[in-house]
């Protein structure tokens, strides 16, 4: 076993065993990642039950598909895009807002990141809960799960230049939110 799988699988044994059918391993992988991708899945949906319908769809799919988990990313990485992925579907099955294509995106003025932030964590949760779900869903995938535009555009199907574009208006309509305090 090389340096980089050991770092990169910390599970590395428990993975092996669920290839191998062991039912304990796979509740055991589950436990350990449930939790954690749940609140990926429902910052995307903003949905309790359908958080958990991704979580347990993803699961399903992951522990089918460990063959083709190959180990050059921690298997948190490769479950959590998983988890993206059945969210993202979720959203394309709701269609409520569609995202709008080729709309030009501003750039932050660097001297707004110097006020003081007068909001409670709260308060932007709540705010970030009742954003459009195309909105939420770019910014959640970019601000709080660490994907890049080029990966958002990849996973949600649209232009890098869309994402761009819904982040920043996600991050305008989050502000308007918080600015009218009615959450």
């Amino acid at each position: 076993m090389s340096l980089k799988t050991t770092v990169l699988n910390p599970h590395a044994d428990l993975i092996e065993q669920c290839r191998q059918g062991s039912r304990e391993a796979h509740y055991r992988l589950y436990k350990l990642y449930a939790r954690s991708m749940y609140n990926v899945g429902y910052r995307i949906v903003n949905h309790a039950g359908e958080a958990e319908d991704v979580l347990q769809e993803a699961f399903i799919s992951a522990f089918r598909n460990l063959e083709y988990y190959r180990g050059d990313a921690s298997f948190g990485s490769w479950l959590k895009r998983i988890v993206v992925n059945k969210a993202i579907n979720v959203l394309k099955k709701r269609r409520a807002e569609p995202l709008e294509e080729g709309a030009d995106f501003e750039v932050a003025d660097p001297a707004d990141d110097e006020r003081e932030f007068p909001y409670t964590v709260d308060q932007v949760k709540k705010a970030i809960a009742a954003l459009p779900d195309g909105y939420r869903s770019v910014l959640s995938l970019y601000l709080l799960e660490g994907y890049d535009h080029a990966e958002i555009a990849e996973i949600m199907g649209i232009s890098e230049s869309t994402s761009k574009s819904q982040f920043n208006r996600s991050k305008k309509k989050l502000l308007s939110l918080l600015e009218e305090g009615k959450l």
